[in-house]
């Protein structure tokens, strides 16, 4: 009987096979440095950054000027101004209070609106009969 081989001691066993008993390491995989944290995250972060400002300055703040206009508008409305409601519906403020406005539309036809549903002020380049 061959003698087996002393512990430690280099087989004579093709490469890939595992001996009994024996454990077989993986090589280890060509690794790339280590950087820190701002190193790899960080070109990401900044474009997240980036993409949030676009939105800001293109979206959110733009709308929220335009809301802002649009309750100055409400607030100012009095009776006899024109308005156009959003549905398109012109007509003059006979009446008003905190919640509805009563817009004259034609001679004694007076229609009941939500205040907010008054989309602007009516102009002459609006109104076909105006002179």
């Amino acid at each position: 009987q061959p003698a087996a081989p002393a512990v430690g001691a280099p087989s004579a066993a093709p490469p890939g096979t595992v001996q009994p008993g024996a454990t077989e390491q993986a090589p280890a995989p060509d690794r790339k440095p280590q950087g820190d944290f701002l190193t790899q995250c960080g070109p990401q972060i900044l474009m997240l950054a980036v993409m949030f400002a676009i939105f800001y300055f293109l979206l959110i703040r733009p709308q929220q000027k335009k809301a802002r206009e649009h309750q100055e508008l409400l607030k100012r409305i009095q009776r006899g101004d024109k308005v156009i409601t959003n549905g398109g519906i012109l007509g003059t403020v006979t009446g008003i209070d905190d919640k509805w406005v009563v817009l004259e539309v034609s001679e004694k036809v007076r229609i009941k609106v939500l205040r907010s549903h008054i989309a602007g002020k009516g102009d002459a380049m609006v109104d076909p009969g105006a002179k």
